[in-house]
């Protein structure tokens, strides 16, 4: 529960801190006294989204912190999951800067909004007269009716399933626009396919092509020049090696005279064998150079072949046609196998609509299990706000599968037991609607387990013993929760275990906890006006129980 709530720099007001009570709170004040404002503060504790939000003194942050109590919620979980330090005793603190920036702060630990939204909304539900409208909202009613029925466990097994339902019908859709556009292109894939098979791709071929053509372009000058040179090694008497022989041979022979003769001759014999082989791969290179304009011709056109498919293909070498070959024979095996996949999805796609079909199904029975006791109590609470006459009916029809099921839910309304029961947004008045919304809110309270709900002028329309009646349920329901009521009707206000009243003075919004003399004083104002009369104290201390 909320414990302490400060705003600092926040439109009208300045600074302005409020500790409540366990149970009911009630705020009251007149109308442009800044109730709204400190709504709006709250509302940016718990996540909602900064819609230029004035800021007081541009000059420093606007600042709101709220200190809960979470003792019993076991939200340890969600502390875990969002890596924060869960305290019992957590602060929340939201600031907007001059420049319209937002920070969110969870024990002074910075967070995502949407991590404050999600904290906030499982610590304060607000109910603002604006929110009489969302009866209008199917998903309301349905999530309305599935609180009552207890089916959250269910509606997240059935959520997984319609999520994995749609997962297979987007995938069945996929391989049928998949098929349907290979077929049409399957001629063309074949053709390219066996194009490019024909060509025999061989990683690196061009590469040894092009070498293999720059010899046989040059094989005539090559042999030429090695036939020099092998006769200027080879010869009879004057070649290289016949003269370096006689040379090793002399060194030899002074080897005894002069000892460096004898390396120097080493050295030469090295030389010779270096020589000789150099001379025997020469003859063995010559003996394969061929100038033959048929091989270079045959070869000169392969490599043409290549880059011409290179070209066509916009590639830059045959490692990407090999790659095109490839995925050319993928896709093709695809539409020649697409038949098949689409019989496995289809077969895959029906047990995932019997399965979600069985799971809505469950989900219907317990909506309908549920409406009577649903429908009862609304009656019951109804009756106690004087609205006996009423007619309320949990309306289930068929519909095709959503996130939430087979059913539209409706509310039917009448205030008039004699006529037909129609759609309640289309019927009820503003005043009928707040009772209906504040019976919903005290049923789905209790099934929610919410912490804190805070009323803002849920009691519009009413008046009299029904706004009686309305303090009583309030009252009731804050024995179980903590009830933040912004109200302008004294008979709520006198059933208030705190009672705060904000007000304004010289351009600043300030609140004031009431002393029990002071809420006689302003439950009186509440009755009577301005004038403040006898009477209406009378009455004030009638309410008051005093």
């Amino acid at each position: 529960m909320l414990r302490r709530l400060t705003v600092e720099n926040y439109a009208l007001i300045d600074h302005l801190e409020l500790e409540l009570d366990e149970h009911l709170n009630i705020l009251t004040g007149e109308t442009g006294a800044g109730k709204s404002i400190l709504l709006g503060a709250l509302s940016l504790l718990l996540g909602a989204k900064n819609e230029g939000a004035a800021i007081k003194d541009n000059t420093r942050n606007c600042k709101v912190e709220g200190t809960f109590d979470l003792t019993g919620l076991n939200l340890e979980p969600f502390f875990e999951e969002q890596e924060l330090d869960y305290d019992s005793q957590t602060t929340l603190t939201r600031l907007i800067t001059p420049a319209g920036k937002s920070r969110s702060f969870v024990n002074d630990m910075p967070v995502p909004l949407t991590t404050m939204r999600e904290l906030g909304s499982r610590l304060v539900d607000i109910h603002s007269q604006h929110q009489n409208l969302i009866l209008s909202s199917e998903e309301f009613r349905t999530s309305a009716l599935d609180t009552v029925a207890g089916n959250g466990a269910l509606l997240e097994r059935y959520t997984t399933a319609y999520t994995a339902l749609q997962e297979a019908r987007q995938r069945l859709q996929a391989l049928r626009t998949a098929a349907e556009a290979g077929r049409r292109d399957e001629e063309w894939l074949r053709f390219q396919c066996e194009e490019l098979e024909a060509a025999k791709l061989r990683l690196g071929e061009q590469a040894e092509l092009e070498a293999e053509l720059v010899v046989l372009e040059n094989a005539d000058r090559i042999g030429e020049l090695f036939t020099t040179l092998r006769n200027d090694l080879d010869a009879d008497e004057t070649g290289i090696l016949s003269r370096l022989k006689e040379g090793e041979q002399g060194m030899r022979q002074i080897g005894n005279q002069f000892a460096p003769a004898a390396e120097y001759a080493e050295r030469l014999r090295s030389v010779l064998e270096e020589l000789k082989d150099l001379n025997r791969s020469m003859a063995s290179d010559t003996e394969h150079l061929d100038s033959d304009p048929e091989r270079l011709q045959k070869k000169t056109a392969r490599l043409d072949a290549l880059i011409a498919l290179q070209q066509k293909h916009r590639t830059q070498d045959e490692a990407e046609l090999i790659a095109l070959r490839d995925e050319c024979r993928r896709k093709l095996d695809a539409i020649t196998h697409s038949d098949e996949e689409i019989t496995r999805a289809e077969e895959a796609l029906r047990e995932q609509e019997q399965q979600t079909c069985a799971l809505a199904e469950e989900l219907h029975q317990a909506r309908q299990a549920a409406a009577a006791p649903f429908t009862e109590e609304i009656l019951a609470t109804l009756t106690l706000l004087g609205m006996a006459e009423t007619r309320f009916e949990v309306e289930l029809s068929p519909r095709e599968l959503s996130r939430t099921g087979s059913d539209s839910v409706q509310f039917l309304f009448t205030a008039n037991r004699t006529t037909r029961p129609q759609p309640i947004e289309k019927i009820a008045s503003g005043g009928e609607l707040s009772r209906v919304m504040l019976a919903l809110k005290a049923l789905l309270a209790r099934r929610m387990q919410l912490p804190t709900i805070l009323f803002d002028e849920i009691d519009t329309g009413v008046s009299g013993r029904i706004a009686d009646a309305m303090g009583e349920i309030i009252a009731r329901l804050s024995t179980t929760m903590q009830v933040v009521d912004i109200t302008h009707l004294p008979q709520v206000a006198s059933k208030g275990n705190t009672h705060f009243v904000v007000y304004k003075e010289e351009g600043h919004t300030y609140l004031r906890r009431l002393t029990d003399e002071e809420r006689e004083t302003e439950i009186a104002k509440m009755l009577s006006g301005a004038e403040i009369t006898e009477a209406a104290r009378a009455q004030a201390r009638i309410l008051l129980g005093l």
